[in-house]
């Protein structure tokens, strides 16, 4: 099991947390794949419907199987009992919508890095004393990235990562780094609804190579440079 610091570092060298769900197991393989092979190496497969988590057992082992570096979190886990499950199927990291401490503590106490969902200071000053280091700025687009730079000196010990209305565009993306982000969250802009009905996975690796060309365009070469050296 990698380490809290391990998994952050993770998060922030590639710049971008890709999420996904489906319904459909095959579904879920096939879009770990596409992932992988568009140079992904830590992803988040999001509890959104009932198959959720025999999907994610069968999606960690394709990724024991084919990709052992790979970091598979589990997403939007909203109460202790949907994080004692995935926890115990193996889940690298842990991310919720909103701020819940119960499931922090679960999370920390386990070894794992929680990243919680927040969108005040007082949610972000509870998260932190949880045991948090990384926050989920949700949803992104209604925060926008002046509300980092207003936050970021206030906690000086953590990482922020927009997650909701960030789009594929250098522009929308490059913001976000300045104004302080650490990384981007990404569902339906990278994976979406309409790819995974037309199985078109390869539009979803194009797509995931394309974010990191983004990010290594916008990114300075000595900050590249100490990313590797992590």
């Amino acid at each position: 099991m990698r380490t809290p610091s391990e998994v952050l570092a993770a998060i922030q060298e590639q710049g971008i947390l890709p999420m996904f769900s489906s319904s459909n197991e095959t579904t879920c393989i096939n879009v770990l794949k596409a992932l992988n092979h568009a140079g992904m190496k830590v992803i988040e497969f999001t509890n959104r419907c009932p198959e959720a988590l025999h999907n994610f057992q069968q999606v960690k082992a394709t990724r024991d199987a084919l990709f052992p570096d790979m970091l598979l979190g589990v997403g939007t886990i909203k109460t202790v009992d949907d994080v004692h499950k995935f926890i115990d199927a193996g889940a690298d990291f842990i991310v919720c919508p909103g701020m819940i401490p119960e499931v922090g503590k679960i999370s920390v106490d386990t070894g794992l890095l929680w990243i919680p969902g927040c969108m005040t200071a007082t949610e972000i000053m509870i998260a932190e004393q949880t045991g948090a280091k990384l926050i989920k700025l949700f949803p992104g687009n209604l925060l926008t990235p002046s509300y980092i730079g207003a936050i970021k000196e206030i906690f000086p010990g953590l990482f922020f990562m927009p997650t909701g209305g960030v789009e594929l565009d250098r522009d929308n993306m490059s913001a976000w780094y300045k104004a302080g982000a650490c990384a981007v969250g990404m569902g339906s802009k990278l994976v979406s609804k309409p790819l995974l009905e037309n199985e078109r996975y390869d539009t979803i690796e194009e797509r995931g190579r394309q974010a990191l060309a983004i990010i290594a365009s916008y990114r300075k070469p000595e900050a590249v440079k100490e990313n590797e050296q992590h």
